[in-house]
């Protein structure tokens, strides 16, 4: 990419996964848990089982192209055996998140309790886990202060179920030969998209309920999109060009007219707001990262021309300048529930996120391919 050295973003990109691994809550921290400003202290560190950690797991894995990397591995394989023997919080569709990096590795780990784990809860997702009418995954979520508990947003879809579950069944049923639940998986990604793609612009909502049939505060979230940028690409690409056609046409041409909504809407920095069509909303990092992600694999798939190489390069570089001399990841938002208006995603606080290092990794593994 012009301007941008292979040898400047793997310095960097080495640097946020060493943060990655040692990131822990901030202790000087004094503000109480809050869905207003975005402060659940399990979302901070990498200790807890949950969507953040699960989502930088799966970052962590993008690093591991080779046997060498040992230490990595290691931290990893302490990192679930000691959750599992600390105990597991409820099943939900976020707690689901670290389970799609423990399919890959389990790969060469052969870990019978691990194999176990993903096929009880590949079975939980099909029959037990809540769904809306139509048969949607409910975004049923951990609940506040409490592993055990969950709150079940009665009725509800979100956008982030795509990346946080849908990938995982996908992945399983493609690994154990479950037609069912590949089966599934692709219903889940379309009823996802035909609720809460806004058709005329390409965006999309955060979530849809089918109580009152609305888009709650109808805000183009930016993380929320940026789901979909990355999260539709990596599901098409576990098929390895086995995927029905039909079905691989809804998604790419959704996934798109996206990408053609998001470029137009790019700052000049390079990175997007938080409220994607907001430029008085803070610029986020991690939405931007999953987006430059999406964008630059779909180049390297394909399915983008390469028109988009400069809307790419401008990302890449955008998040650069968002990464501190020890590796931490700046501008990044915190966890976000749904919100009724704009105000909500523009007050959620600003804070270093394992998600932020974790989707960081994933758009300078990409950029990495593209040099």
């Amino acid at each position: 990419m012009d301007n941008l050295t292979k040898q400047e973003i793997k310095m960097k990109l080495n640097l946020v996964v060493e943060k990655l691994l040692h990131l822990e809550e901030d202790k000087e921290k004094t503000v109480e848990e809050s869905e207003t400003t975005g402060y659940f202290k399990r979302d901070f560190g990498i200790q807890e089982w949950d969507w953040p950690q699960g989502v930088g797991l799966y970052g962590i894995t993008k690093m591991l192209k080779s046997k060498e990397d040992e230490e990595r591995r290691q931290f990893l394989l302490n990192w679930y055996q000691l959750n599992l023997k600390n105990g597991l919080p409820s099943k939900n569709i976020n707690t689901t998140a670290p389970l799609l990096a423990l399919i890959e590795l389990n790969e060469s780990w052969n870990n019978p309790e691990f194999e176990a784990l993903t096929l009880n809860w590949a079975k939980w997702l099909m029959e037990s886990l809540p769904r809306t009418r139509e048969g949607g995954f409910q975004h049923v979520t951990s609940a506040n202060g409490d592993r055990q508990g969950v709150r079940l947003n009665d009725n509800q879809i979100w956008i982030d179920t795509i990346f946080m579950t849908v990938l995982f069944l996908n992945r399983m049923g493609l690994k154990y030969g479950r037609s069912d639940w590949v089966s599934e998986s692709n219903y889940q990604m379309l009823i996802h998209i035909k609720y809460l793609c806004d058709k005329k612009s390409g965006l999309f909502y955060h979530g849809w309920n089918f109580n009152g049939s609305h888009n709650f505060g109808k805000v183009f979230w930016c993380r929320g999109n940026s789901w979909f940028t990355v999260g539709s690409l990596e599901y098409i690409e576990m098929f390895h060009g086995t995927m029905e056609e039909g079905i691989k046409r809804i998604i790419t041409e959704t996934y798109r007219n996206q990408v053609e909504a998001l470029t137009a809407l790019q700052s000049k920095s390079g990175l997007w707001n938080t409220v994607l069509d907001d430029p008085d909303s803070y610029e986020e990092v991690s939405g931007s990262a999953a987006i430059a992600a999406g964008i630059i694999k779909g180049i390297r798939m394909g399915i983008l021309d390469s028109k988009y190489l400069e809307c790419a390069r401008s990302a890449v570089a955008g998040i650069l300048q968002n990464i501190g001399a020890d590796g931490t990841v700046f501008s990044v938002s915190g966890g976000t529930g749904m919100g009724e208006d704009r105000e909500h995603y523009k007050n959620i606080l600003i804070s270093p996120m394992a998600y932020g290092q974790a989707l960081v990794i994933l758009a300078l593994c990409e950029a990495l391919d593209m040099i």
